[in-house]
């Protein structure tokens, strides 16, 4: 249970990193087109998808956690998630009227002048070299299944030739994501930052991942590493979203057990082989992640109660942030 913990959490990782240079993609795949356009485009790949609030339909519960007076609620969240997802908010309000902070992960913001910069100063990040295309760096088997998908997904049967194997896979996982009801565009923290913002209860961030960390294991990425990757993702596309839609669904009925008890696939455990060496840049990533939130909630407890919001992932995989947090002396009770 607790390997299926880790991979997971990997998994969301490398959905980040992937979200990350899609977004840093867009202006270079409307090079050709007008500013107007290319700023809607802009605008369309970071615009979230709404996440209905209502006070009565079921969801997912909250961790409590206490040591001594001081104690504070977690809200753990996947991805993706069902695009038309109607979230509970009746257990967060209640909370609210009992913390004095709450702590949230900060946004992932890329503006469309600092992407057009890291694409011309970093393209060997997000592109193939020179005139090469996608089937020319990637591993035949790869490509005759990704394009194999890419038939299925997308109307261009040239699309994301351009893109790095890692990057084009996340093009296509998205797409394939759409396909099923399912968005890894939904930021529940922001709209718990509004219910925040309704009781008036002070809102801090941490800052957990940022631009320069995504570009940082773009960078290191060994191309074997990529490859296995890539396999997983396409093995996700291939019969994957069965499972993604059913561990959405268990989060909206607050079933922990189940999402806990739905394994990923073998190729999955390969890729997180390949990114969780501790040397790796990847790796390191993981670690800051896990010691940066317990730092964040440890200063923020100083402030008086709080409520977190936080991926389920990072939370319940071996060694993660609620083992940090009872190694730290507090005392958790798992969502009912």
């Amino acid at each position: 249970m607790r390997r299926r913990r880790r991979r997971d959490f990997a998994v969301t990782l490398v959905g980040l990193i992937g979200m990350c240079i899609v977004a840093l993609a867009v202006p270079r795949a409307r090079a050709q087109a007008s500013a107007a356009s290319s700023l809607r485009a802009w605008s369309e790949v970071n615009a979230l998808d709404e996440v209905v609030v209502t006070g009565e339909r079921t969801g997912p519960g909250l961790w409590h956690l206490s040591r001594g007076k001081s104690q504070f609620w977690i809200l753990g969240t996947v991805t993706p998630l069902p695009k038309d997802v109607t979230w509970r908010s009746s257990e967060v309000e209640r909370v609210l009227g009992k913390v004095q902070r709450v702590l949230l992960s900060k946004p992932l913001q890329i503006g469309i002048t600092r992407a057009a910069w890291l694409l011309l100063t970093r393209r060997d990040l997000f592109m193939v070299h020179g005139s090469m295309r996608l089937h020319d760096v990637l591993a035949p088997d790869l490509y005759v299944r990704f394009a194999a998908l890419r038939n299925q997904y997308a109307r261009n049967n040239d699309k994301w030739e351009r893109y790095r194997p890692i990057l084009a896979s996340a093009f296509l996982q998205e797409s394939a994501l759409k396909t099923v009801g399912l968005s890894s565009r939904l930021d529940l923290a922001a709209e718990v930052r509004l219910l925040a913002d309704k009781h008036r209860v002070a809102v801090d961030e941490v800052s957990i991942v940022g631009v320069r960390d995504a570009l940082e294991v773009l960078k290191n990425l060994p191309a074997a590493a990529e490859n296995t990757c890539v396999s997983a993702a396409l093995e996700t596309v291939e019969s994957g979203l069965p499972r993604l839609v059913e561990r959405a669904h268990a989060w909206t009925r607050g079933d922990i057990e189940r999402i806990q008890a739905l394994p990923p696939t073998p190729q999955v455990d390969a890729c997180v082989a390949a990114l969780s060496t501790d040397s790796s840049a990847s790796g390191k990533l993981m670690t800051q992640m896990r010691r940066t939130w317990l730092a964040g909630l440890e200063a923020a407890l100083r402030q008086g109660d709080v409520l977190a919001v936080v991926n389920i992932d990072q939370l319940q995989e071996h060694g993660g942030l609620l083992d940090d947090l009872r190694a730290a002396g507090f005392e958790v009770e798992a969502p009912h």
